[in-house]
């Protein structure tokens, strides 16, 4: 199964011509860290006793 790693390398070699092949990949990546560093901050704000005063 490809990887979305493997994804964005295949298409580089295509970004004159079908710059999608790593653009849809690589934004993948991103939501999805931005997904999961939103999830952590919001785990921290509610679990963290020191934080709330």
């Amino acid at each position: 199964t490809p990887t979305w790693g493997q994804m964005i390398r295949d298409g580089t070699m295509h970004l004159s011509t079908s710059p999608w092949f790593s653009i849809y990949p690589g934004l993948a990546v991103l939501f999805t860290v931005l997904a999961f560093n939103l999830l952590g901050d919001g785990l921290r704000d509610v679990l963290d006793p020191k934080l709330q005063a």
